[in-house]
C-alpha cells in the first residue's frame, strides 16, 4: 500500500509539473459534462483483532487470524463536469456509485465446535471527488483524484453490525476522448476507511453445544484499506 501512496504522490508533482510545460494540448477538448458507466474490481486489506474469554463451550475467539477476501467484480456509474483551467489544465467534479463487494473473515485458531467464525462485507461505494487534470494531447489526458467514500457494511455470524463505512480515496487515471464525445478511463485507486468495531451477541454465560453464538465479551476491530481498479466507458456532451 505504501508503493501505491508514493506513486500517486509522484503522479500529483508530475502533473503540477506539466501544467507549466505542456503546449501540444487543448483542454476545451475534454470540457463540459459526462456520464459513464463502469466496471471495476475491489479487494481489501486489514489489520485486524479479536479478542475473548477461553470458554470454548461458548465460542471463544483468544487466538484470531485476518483472511482478507479475494478480488471481487462489480459495475457503477458515474457523473461529472470538467473545467478548464487554462489551456491544458482542467478540474473534474463528480460523483461515482460503485457496487463490487470486499470481504474481511475472521477464523478461530482454536477448533471449539462453535459459531466462531464471522466476516464483515464492504459494498456499495459512493464517492465524490475533484481530480486535478492535464491535458497530454488533444485526445489523452493524465489525473489524479481526492474524493470522500462511504460504503454499507453488512456482518455474517454472531455479532453486532458496525455503522457504515467513511474514507478518503486516492486514485490516478487516464481518459481517452473521441472526437464523438465517447471516452475511455482507466483507474487504479485505495480508500482509507475508518475503523469497523463489533462485539458478539450472546448473553447467556451457560455452557451449550455446537452452535452456540458468540458472547457479548468477545469483539472484532479492524482498520480496512479497500483497492480497486477500474474501467469506464462513457460519454462527453
Amino acid at each position: 500500500m505504501n508503493k501505491i501512496k508514493t506513486m500517486l504522490c509522484a503522479a500529483s508533482t508530475l502533473l503540477l509539473i506539466s501544467v507549466g510545460t505542456s503546449g501540444l494540448a487543448d483542454s476545451g477538448n475534454f470540457a463540459g459534462p459526462y456520464i459513464a458507466l463502469s466496471g471495476l474490481a475491489v479487494g481489501a486489506a486489514a489489520d485486524g483483532t479479536g479478542t475473548g474469554t477461553s470458554d470454548a463451550s461458548r465460542g471463544s475467539i483468544t487466538k484470531t487470524k485476518v483472511n482478507v477476501g479475494k478480488a471481487a467484480l462489480g459495475t457503477g456509474v458515474e457523473i461529472g463536469y470538467a473545467l478548464p483551467i487554462g489551456e491544458t489544465f482542467l478540474l473534474d467534479l463528480g460523483g461515482s456509485y460503485l457496487s463490487g463487494e470486499a470481504k474481511l473473515s475472521y477464523s478461530a485458531d482454536n477448533d471449539v465446535g462453535a459459531n466462531t467464525d464471522v466476516s464483515f462485507k464492504v459494498d456499495k461505494f459512493t464517492t465524490i471527488y475533484i481530480a486535478p487534470t492535464i491535458a497530454l494531447s488533444d485526445t489523452s489526458s493524465l489525473y489524479v483524484k481526492v474524493g470522500l467514500t462511504e460504503a454499507d457494511i453488512g456482518v455474517s455470524g454472531d455479532i453486532t453490525t458496525p455503522g457504515d463505512l467513511s474514507g478518503t480515496t486516492w486514485a490516478i487515471g487516464t481518459r481517452t476522448v473521441l472526437e464523438s464525445g465517447i471516452f475511455i478511463r482507466t483507474e487504479a485507486g485505495y480508500t482509507d476507511y475508518n475503523g469497523i468495531s463489533a462485539h458478539g451477541k450472546t448473553t447467556d454465560t451457560g455452557t451449550c453445544s455446537d452452535n452456540c453464538g458468540i458472547k457479548t465479551s468477545s469483539s472484532y476491530s479492524a482498520e480496512p484499506t479497500i483497492a480497486y481498479g477500474k474501467f469506464s466507458l462513457g460519454f462527453r456532451f
